[in-house]
Order: C-alpha cells, then sequence, then structure tokens
C-alpha cells in the first residue's frame, strides 16, 4: 500500500513544504493539499517548491475542482510542474466543496466535470484538446504525464470516476462505506469497458496515533463535518434512508447537522461539528495506537485500496508521520526476508 499526506497550505508555506519533506524521509510517496484559494494559500507554487526539495514525492490537490480556474490554466500548471520535476504530479478533482462555496459558488455539473478531465487529461498528457470550439495543445511539454484521481461519494459521481478516472478518492476510511464504494467504481469502469483494477483506490482520512481515544476523536471531528458537507448534497438528491442503494451508513448522521461554518472548513476543535457522534470519528478516521491502525489499514487492503492518505490537520502532525513512519508503514508493507 502506498501512503499519502494530505496537508493544508496555511501559511507559513515553509511549514507545509517541511512537513512534505518529513513524509517523503517516513516512506510517504505522495503529498497531497486543499486547494481552497481564500482559505489558504496557492498550493501550485507551493508544489514547486515541495518537488524541487524532495526526491519521489508526487504531489497533487484533494481535490481542484473546475470551476474556480480556466480548465486549461489546470492543465497548464500540471504540465509545467511535469516539464520540470518529471511526472511528478496528480490531478485529484471533484464538483467542488469549500473553494466555490466560499464565493457563493456551486459544485458543477457532472457532466461539466467529465469535460473538464477530458480536457486537461489530453493537455496534460501532450494531446490536443477540444474546448470552447478549437482544437488545443500544448506544444511545449509533449511528454508531461498526468494521472487524474476522481473523489466522489454518490452513485453517480461513484460511476463517473469509474467511467474517466485513472484513480478513485473516498475522502472516509470506514471499512463498510469504502466495500460499497469500490465496488460502484469498478462496476462502471467494467461497463465502460476498462480493467476494472486498472483504477486506482485511495482512501483519505485523518490519522491520530494516541492511547487517548477522546482526545484523538476531539481532534478528528471535524472531519466528520467536512464529509457532512457531501452527505448533504447526497440526501438532498436521493433522500435519506439508503436511496439508490447508498448505505445508511454514510447518510443517518447529518440529521443533527444545522449549518456549517467554511471559515473552521477542516479546523480542529471548530464549534459547529457537534452534531457527529463519537462512532462516525472511529468509522471514518484511523484514531488509536499503532496495531489499531495496522489492523484498519490491512483491513482496507484486503478490500482493494491502493493508498491512504491521511488528513494532518490536528495538534500532533510531527508525532503521526513520525509514528507512521516507524511504527505502521513498516508492519503494513512488511519486506520480504533477505535469504529465502
Amino acid at each position: 500500500m502506498d501512503f499519502g499526506v494530505v496537508l493544508q497550505t496555511d501559511p507559513p508555506a515553509a511549514r507545509v513544504i517541511d512537513l512534505a519533506k518529513r513524509a517523503e524521509t517516513y516512506g510517504f510517496s505522495h503529498a497531497w493539499t486543499f486547494d481552497s484559494h481564500l482559505l489558504w494559500e496557492e498550493p501550485f507554487v507551493i508544489y514547486s517548491r515541495i518537488l524541487n526539495e524532495t526526491h519521489k514525492l508526487h504531489v497533487g490537490p484533494m481535490v481542484t475542482n473546475p470551476a474556480t480556474r480556466d480548465w486549461t490554466v489546470t492543465a497548464s500548471l500540471f504540465a509545467t510542474l511535469n516539464e520540470m520535476y518529471g511526472n511528478r504530479t496528480v490531478c485529484g478533482i471533484g464538483r467542488g466543496d469549500s473553494a466555490v462555496r466560499v464565493i457563493n459558488g456551486k459544485p458543477v455539473k457532472l457532466a461539466d466535470l467529465k469535460e473538464c478531465i477530458e480536457v486537461i487529461r489530453a493537455l496534460a498528457n501532450g494531446g490536443t484538446a477540444q474546448y470552447k470550439g478549437s482544437a488545443l495543445k500544448f506544444p511545449w511539454s509533449p511528454d508531461s504525464r498526468l494521472p487524474i484521481w476522481v473523489a466522489a461519494y454518490g452513485p453517480k459521481a461513484l460511476a463517473l470516476a469509474g467511467e474517466v478516472g485513472d484513480g478513485f478518492i473516498l475522502q472516509l476510511a470506514d471499512p463498510a462505506i469504502t466495500e460499497w464504494s469500490i465496488a460502484a467504481v469498478r462496476a462502471a469502469a467494467e461497463a465502460a469497458g476498462k480493467d476494472p483494477a486498472s483504477v486506482k483506490i485511495c482512501v483519505a482520512a485523518p490519522a491520530y496515533v494516541t492511547d487517548d481515544l477522546q482526545h484523538g476523536r476531539d481532534q478528528c471531528r471535524w472531519f466528520g463535518g467536512m464529509v457532512g458537507n457531501h452527505v448533504a448534497d447526497i440526501v438532498a438528491r436521493y433522500g435519506d434512508g439508503g436511496g439508490a442503494g447508498i448505505p445508511t451508513a454514510l447518510t443517518d448522521y447529518i440529521k443533527g447537522r444545522e449549518g456549517y461554518d467554511y471559515n473552521d472548513h477542516g479546523k480542529a476543535g471548530n464549534d459547529h461539528t457537534s452534531f457527529v457522534p463519537d462512532e462516525i470519528v472511529d468509522r471514518f478516521c484511523l484514531i488509536g495506537p499503532p496495531s489499531v491502525q495496522v489492523e484498519r489499514l490491512k483491513e482496507l487492503e484486503a478490500l482493494g485500496v491502493d493508498q491512504f492518505a491521511l488528513y494532518l490537520q490536528h495538534d500532533a502532525k510531527d508525532a503521526t508521520l513520525q509514528a507512521y513512519g516507524e511504527q505502521v508503514i513498516p508492519f503494513v508493507n512488511a519486506r520480504e526476508a533477505a535469504k529465502q
């Protein structure tokens, strides 16, 4: 299993860069960031520094969206980084959340997300894209290669991820919901004539290595609130109670949700996620000592998860990286014996 770390581009940027560098030394393969240009700093500028100061680390947004940048600009950003640093980027993309809602916008339609993916994929992979009535390409970047991973929760978005995604991002670590989501993505991939196993599966969630479970829960409760924004959209479309086959384990917990303040988006200790019960925090996140973390990760791996990306938004950033590097990753990815 690969491991990624998800960072907010909160100033100082030097701290974000340092955490990404440290993650690589502990065995992480990916450094992802939020992409919300009003709440935090512009990530693509920071990616350039991270790539320059690491060796193998791949970087990308978790997640960008079609609404806040022209699609050709987004493709150009990736292609430029690939030309400079040798194809070490990945594009996580979805319909949009904080980046569009803070400016009073709405998540884009799935048809627009699909079209955006097609344009970015063509341009950032050395091809030609059809865009606004013109055939366009980057003549300066024929060797750029960009995998595109689609973030999704609802049935139609999961189907799109399987149809057009090189990878799928699920932002929670509940095994039952993960199993249902992976099955939907793989079924859609097969229906589209793709090898279902070719779609990489990334589960992303906060991880907190501790024996103090309640403190860990309190530090990660914000995540249930963030996921709740997307779940609320799903319930508005499909209804609650398992409509369209959606697991009630995903939808039931938001019944006490009364609103969301994006000024506190992704922050530990905010006061508008009190509706999220401990049970949801335990299911959606990885909280506990190293042995508990390893057990859950092996369960996710058995379901087909290729990468676990841990959100590092709590009061134990450095300790979590060290614990994963020394007490978790080596036990999930145990090396073979030198002498057979």
